[in-house]
């Protein structure tokens, strides 16, 4: 997959915001890896701590790949991730980033992937917790019975992800 999650450390984090078709994207790490990608205008907004300085630099890369998977030219990632959370919500979004592009999986099937078909409602709070949206995909998780359940973002958004994913062209042409 061509991305390296990784534990906590480096340098103080920085960032910066990003323009989309599905609203401002909050960018926040280092010159090392991408700490967390919020959406601004989601349910759960992250809001920029003030202790954080901005800075393009780092971003570069995350932008460019943003902007081709939005423009349906790109099905994976290759971005340097550091995952902050518990070691058990670090097993979670690590199954998530195996999810492939245009395929859905219920919180069940995550579960059980997992090796723990019982910890479907642990698996969907760590997948609610996702520092990383988009990259790390928890779009492509859905109800058991196949309908779009929460998301972070909307479910407008994950709506939108997810055709993008089956081929239903290219979101910047959408906004």
């Amino acid at each position: 997959m061509g991305r390296a999650l990784t534990e906590p450390n480096g340098p103080p984090a920085v960032y910066d915001t990003c323009a989309s078709p599905i609203g401002e994207l909050l960018l926040i790490g280092d010159e090392h890896a991408l700490r967390g990608l919020y959406m601004e205008q989601g349910r759960q907004p992250k809001g920029i701590v003030s202790s954080l300085r901005r800075s393009s630099t780092p971003f570069t890369a995350v932008r460019r790949q943003l902007g081709e998977y939005f423009a349906g030219q790109r099905r994976s990632f290759e971005v340097a991730l550091e995952l902050l959370g518990t070691p058990f919500q670090r097993r979670v979004w690590s199954a998530l980033a195996e999810i492939p592009y245009g395929e859905t999986m219920s919180y069940g099937e995550l579960a059980h992937r997992l090796g723990d078909p019982s910890a479907v409602r642990a698996v969907g709070l760590a997948n609610r917790r996702n520092p990383i949206s988009v990259i790390v995909p928890c779009h492509r998780v859905i109800g058991a019975n196949g309908d779009l359940t929460g998301y972070g973002g909307g479910l407008e958004r994950k709506r939108l992800l997810l055709e993008l994913e089956h081929g239903q062209g290219s979101l910047w042409a959408a906004s």
